[in-house]
């Protein structure tokens, strides 16, 4: 539930300031009017460099594949012991 306020806390305050800007006279009509447009881009953009960023850095864990491999090997075991064909190709 505490993000739920938090995203919506953002996005009334962004809310709030485009409406300032829309009713004031800093910034020409035409640009404040593309300002949502210009968020969500950004925030695509921003979201697709996270997704890189955790791509290039994703961690290996040598050693949770050989606890890995060796839940299976214990499940195939199991398995054919209760009788379930676990031929592999």
């Amino acid at each position: 539930m505490k993000h739920i306020f938090k995203v919506t806390s953002v996005l009334a305050a962004i809310s709030a300031i485009w409406i300032g800007l829309l009713q004031t006279s800093l910034l020409p009509p035409n640009y404040t009017w593309l300002l949502p447009i210009y968020l969500v881009v950004a925030l695509g953009c921003y979201g697709l460099f996270m997704v890189g960023i955790g791509l290039m850095f994703f961690p290996t864990c040598p050693q949770e594949a050989v606890l890995l491999q060796q839940d299976i090997v214990e499940a195939k075991e199991f398995l054919s012991k209760n009788g379930v064909d676990v031929a592999s190709d």
